[in-house]
Protein backbone atom coordinates (compact mmCIF):
# COMPACT_ATOMS: atom_id res chain seq x y z
CA UNK A 1 0.00 0.00 0.00
CA UNK A 2 2.84 2.40 0.83
CA UNK A 3 4.53 1.88 -2.53
CA UNK A 4 1.26 2.51 -4.37
CA UNK A 5 0.55 5.71 -2.46
CA UNK A 6 4.13 6.85 -3.02
CA UNK A 7 3.94 6.23 -6.76
CA UNK A 8 0.61 8.05 -7.02
CA UNK A 9 2.16 10.93 -5.07
CA UNK A 10 5.15 11.11 -7.38
CA UNK A 11 2.96 11.13 -10.49
CA UNK A 12 0.77 13.83 -8.92
CA UNK A 13 3.81 16.03 -8.30
CA UNK A 14 4.97 15.51 -11.89
CA UNK A 15 1.54 16.44 -13.30
CA UNK A 16 1.32 19.57 -11.13
CA UNK A 17 4.90 20.52 -12.08
CA UNK A 18 4.06 20.36 -15.79
CA UNK A 19 0.94 22.47 -15.13
CA UNK A 20 3.08 25.04 -13.32
CA UNK A 21 5.52 25.15 -16.24
CA UNK A 22 2.62 25.66 -18.65
CA UNK A 23 1.50 28.62 -16.55
CA UNK A 24 5.04 30.05 -16.50
CA UNK A 25 5.22 29.74 -20.28
CA UNK A 26 1.89 31.51 -20.63
CA UNK A 27 0.40 28.54 -22.47
CA UNK A 28 -2.76 28.70 -20.34
CA UNK A 29 -4.41 31.58 -18.54
CA UNK A 30 -5.99 29.54 -15.71
CA UNK A 31 -4.23 27.00 -13.54
CA UNK A 32 -7.24 24.66 -13.55
CA UNK A 33 -7.05 24.45 -17.34
CA UNK A 34 -3.29 23.85 -17.24
CA UNK A 35 -3.74 21.14 -14.59
CA UNK A 36 -6.54 19.47 -16.53
CA UNK A 37 -4.49 19.52 -19.73
CA UNK A 38 -1.45 18.18 -17.89
CA UNK A 39 -3.42 15.37 -16.25
CA UNK A 40 -5.11 14.20 -19.44
CA UNK A 41 -1.88 14.47 -21.44
CA UNK A 42 0.27 12.68 -18.85
CA UNK A 43 -2.21 9.87 -18.35
CA UNK A 44 -3.62 9.28 -21.82
CA UNK A 45 -1.89 11.46 -24.44
CA UNK A 46 -4.88 13.80 -24.23
CA UNK A 47 -8.51 13.84 -25.26
CA UNK A 48 -8.33 16.87 -27.52
CA UNK A 49 -10.95 18.92 -25.68
CA UNK A 50 -8.27 21.31 -24.37
CA UNK A 51 -5.46 22.10 -26.76
CA UNK A 52 -1.99 23.43 -26.15
CA UNK A 53 -1.20 26.64 -28.04
CA UNK A 54 0.64 25.98 -31.29
CA UNK A 55 3.95 27.38 -29.99
CA UNK A 56 4.08 24.87 -27.11
CA UNK A 57 2.43 21.76 -28.53
CA UNK A 58 5.72 19.82 -28.83
CA UNK A 59 6.26 20.35 -25.10
CA UNK A 60 2.80 18.87 -24.47
CA UNK A 61 3.69 15.87 -26.62
CA UNK A 62 6.86 15.37 -24.59
CA UNK A 63 4.77 15.28 -21.40
CA UNK A 64 2.52 12.66 -22.99
CA UNK A 65 5.43 10.45 -23.94
CA UNK A 66 7.03 10.87 -20.52
CA UNK A 67 3.73 10.06 -18.80
CA UNK A 68 3.23 6.85 -20.75
CA UNK A 69 6.79 5.75 -20.03
CA UNK A 70 6.66 6.64 -16.34
CA UNK A 71 3.23 5.07 -15.79
CA UNK A 72 4.44 1.90 -17.49
CA UNK A 73 7.61 1.92 -15.42
CA UNK A 74 5.57 2.34 -12.24
CA UNK A 75 3.32 -0.56 -13.22
CA UNK A 76 6.33 -2.77 -13.85
CA UNK A 77 7.78 -1.77 -10.46
CA UNK A 78 4.55 -2.62 -8.64
CA UNK A 79 4.24 -5.98 -10.41
CA UNK A 80 7.85 -6.76 -9.50
CA UNK A 81 7.27 -5.72 -5.90
CA UNK A 82 4.12 -7.82 -5.59
CA UNK A 83 5.90 -10.80 -7.14
CA UNK A 84 8.73 -10.48 -4.62
CA UNK A 85 6.24 -10.21 -1.75
CA UNK A 86 4.42 -13.30 -2.99
CA UNK A 87 7.72 -15.19 -3.11
CA UNK A 88 8.62 -14.05 0.41
CA UNK A 89 5.18 -15.07 1.63
CA UNK A 90 5.58 -18.43 -0.10
CA UNK A 91 9.01 -18.95 1.49
CA UNK A 92 7.63 -18.20 4.95
CA UNK A 93 4.71 -20.53 4.44
CA UNK A 94 6.85 -23.46 3.28
CA UNK A 95 9.57 -22.87 5.86
CA UNK A 96 7.47 -24.19 8.74
CA UNK A 97 6.20 -27.18 6.77
CA UNK A 98 9.67 -28.51 5.93
CA UNK A 99 10.62 -29.38 9.51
Amino acid sequence: LGATVGIIGIHTVEIWAYAAVYMQLGAFSHFEEALYYSTETYASIGYGDVLMPHDWRIFGAIEGAAGVILLGWSTAYLVSLLTQLKLINHDWMTLGKES
